[in-house]
């Protein structure tokens, strides 16, 4: 069932659980991810971002990932992560993207503003909603731990939901992308400060590599929305790196490929508590 952040989100929010955003760059993710949510009933947000654009092109992938949406039988967002161009989002929903991410944060904050304010508007015409993103979560390998000045501010956040009227906010908090060198620290009372001021449910990237307890105490501060990428990776190269020394054949190495990124995205479901919900 293909349906919008709003319909999986709104509910998280209320009974305060997460829903994992797990980025799939071709088939044999995408099989992984819908298995283990027939198999927990569990609600999910699937997709890609920009930067994997190059490992799986939108036009090629889109349709695969929207038909399966369409046949699952729990309630699957189809989400276009971190669009850094007006371009490449508006793509997205012509491809029929439940979901866009403008991600402007990096930038300057009142062409952030600008740009979100008129994906909001037009995604909103297409029935599809939009992440925005204040503050900025970088990247691990260039995370020294000691970047509060780029967290969100609770005044920032505030700002900015009513400025842009997006449907969840990616806030910052001390997460990174991509596999951590030393571990987060993260501003639990901050994120509490957050979704105390907005009613709008919150989004964690950089998700891969925490501890369970960092994401329980996320989700029980507001967080709604969890984003993992890295840890699907982790567990299909395993999967390929035994299959290979135990010289399986292609097929044989692509379908345990498959089973070992399904028991992770198994495993990050039940750690967030959305399994059962549908």
């Amino acid at each position: 069932m293909l349906v919008n952040l709003d319909y999986v989100l709104s509910r998280a929010k209320k009974e305060k659980y997460g829903v994992g955003l797990f980025n799939t760059t071709d088939t044999d993710m995408l099989e992984a991810v819908i298995s283990a949510a027939e198999e927990l009933r569990a609600p999910v947000i699937i997709g890609t971002a920009e930067v994997l654009l190059p490992a799986g092109e939108l036009k090629l992938i889109a349709p695969s990932i929207i038909a399966a949406a369409k046949r699952a039988t729990v309630p699957v967002v189809v989400h276009y992560d971190h669009g850094l161009t007006f371009e490449r989002c508006m793509e997205a929903l012509q491809l029929g993207f439940s979901s866009v991410m403008f991600d402007g944060s990096a930038g300057d904050y009142d062409k952030n503003i600008a740009y979100t304010r008129e994906v909001v508007k037009i995604a909103h015409a297409f029935g599809a909603t939009v992440e925005g993103e204040i503050g900025h979560v970088g990247q691990a390998d260039a995370c020294d731990n000691d970047a509060s000045d780029m967290y969100t501010k609770v005044e920032e956040a505030v700002a900015y939901m009513n400025a842009t009227g997006v449907d969840a906010l990616a806030v910052s908090i001390g997460t990174a992308h991509g596999a951590y060198k030393s571990k987060p620290k993260l501003d639990l009372n901050r994120l509490n400060e957050i979704s105390k001021a907005i009613p709008t449910p919150l989004v964690l990237h950089g998700g891969s590599g925490l501890s369970d307890d960092d994401f329980r105490n996320s989700i029980a501060n507001g967080i709604s929305k969890v984003n993992i990428f890295t840890d699907l990776c982790v567990a299909g190269n395993r999967a390929m790196e035994q299959g290979l020394k135990e010289g399986k054949a292609y097929l044989d190495i692509r379908n345990m490929k498959v089973e070992e990124i399904k028991k992770e995205v198994m495993k990050k479901m039940k750690l967030f508590g959305c399994d059962g919900r549908y």
